[in-house]
């Protein structure tokens, strides 16, 4: 990617650092409530999830519109904010889903994100300080998703623990990140 499309999509990301502190701030929130209440029904977990997920989705949408005449691939941002929504919607569209089926919805969700996350960080390597925050993030959502794949046969409680933590500690990546991105927005004159 050329310089120029670099720091378009730096800009978007410099314009919109609130939204990825509110991002971060409703995963340790989630993150949290599955710890402190690990007795929470299945159902619940699934209603709190599709919540947690369209709200990360429709905002990760509202990040994309806002920058699309500002960087091109602004699609790239559209479609990670589109998967968000896509694994909500169909979250709360089977409410009732088994573990497993909830399993494989988390497990897509957190994959697809991860790995977008990690392209849009590799974007920005010359525009940014602290990118490899959000390769981390996206790394840690490739292998919470594998993980989830790999070992279907959890214990709810397992699960409940699994995702907080994965929540917690994706919700910290992104307030650190969004922090960052606030102080590097001066220096684009966003």
């Amino acid at each position: 990617m050329n310089n120029t499309k670099q720091k378009q999509l730096a800009k978007i990301l410099a314009h919109n650092w609130w939204m990825l502190l509110l991002r971060g701030f409703v995963a340790v929130l989630f993150g949290l409530l599955t710890w402190f209440l690990p007795q929470i029904s299945l159902e619940f977990l699934v209603l709190l999830f599709g919540a947690f997920v369209l709200v990360d989705g429709v905002m990760g949408v509202g990040m994309a519109i806002s920058g699309r005449k500002e960087y091109e691939d602004w699609w790239v941002l559209l479609l990670w904010g589109f998967v968000g929504v896509g694994i909500g919607i169909l979250t709360f569209a089977a409410p009732i889903a088994t573990g497993l089926v909830l399993l494989f919805f988390i497990a897509i969700w957190a994959i697809a994100t991860g790995v977008l996350e990690i392209v849009v960080a590799i974007r920005l390597r010359r525009e940014i300080e602290g990118e490899w925050l959000l390769v981390l993030g996206g790394l840690v959502s490739i292998v919470f998703g594998v993980l989830l794949m790999l070992h279907p046969g959890a214990g709810a409680l397992a699960l409940v623990w699994l995702i907080g933590t994965y929540a917690v500690a994706f919700g910290i990546l992104l307030v650190i990140l969004a922090f960052r991105t606030r102080s590097f927005s001066r220096q684009l004159d966003v």
